[in-house]
């Protein structure tokens, strides 16, 4: 049984990755590349997924054998945080299509939810 804490923190991820899906639905990456404010959600939304998983790490260590790309999605969040100047957009986009929902689906799993 996982703490209340790193329960919380989990659903925190679960509720950024649904607002992320939430924000592309029906969005393309051309949209994405000339909408500003679009890019500035999405990417906030990584910043806390990632300082979520961060968090939950350093109370849960074993839940980066769960979480397979664990440590990629933390250094993803340092990489918005701190390298933002650096942040391709076509790979925010690329994670956003691809990678949340897998981890949506990864982490619901984990928290005992249907995906």
């Amino acid at each position: 049984m996982r703490s209340r804490e790193v329960r919380k923190l989990l659903f925190d991820v679960q509720e950024a990755c649904a607002l992320v899906l939430t924000f592309t639905e029906g969005r393309t990456l051309d949209q994405y590349l000339k909408d500003r404010m679009l890019q500035s959600a999405v990417e906030r939304q990584g910043e806390i997924i990632g300082e979520a998983l961060r968090q939950a790490a350093d109370l849960n260590p074993s839940l980066a054998d769960e979480i397979p790309e664990l440590r990629r999605i933390i250094a993803f969040r340092n990489r918005l945080a701190h390298g933002y100047a650096d942040v391709s957009p076509e790979i925010v986009w690329g994670i956003a299509a691809v990678d949340v929902p897998r981890l949506l689906a990864g982490v619901r799993a984990i928290m005992g939810e249907s995906p």
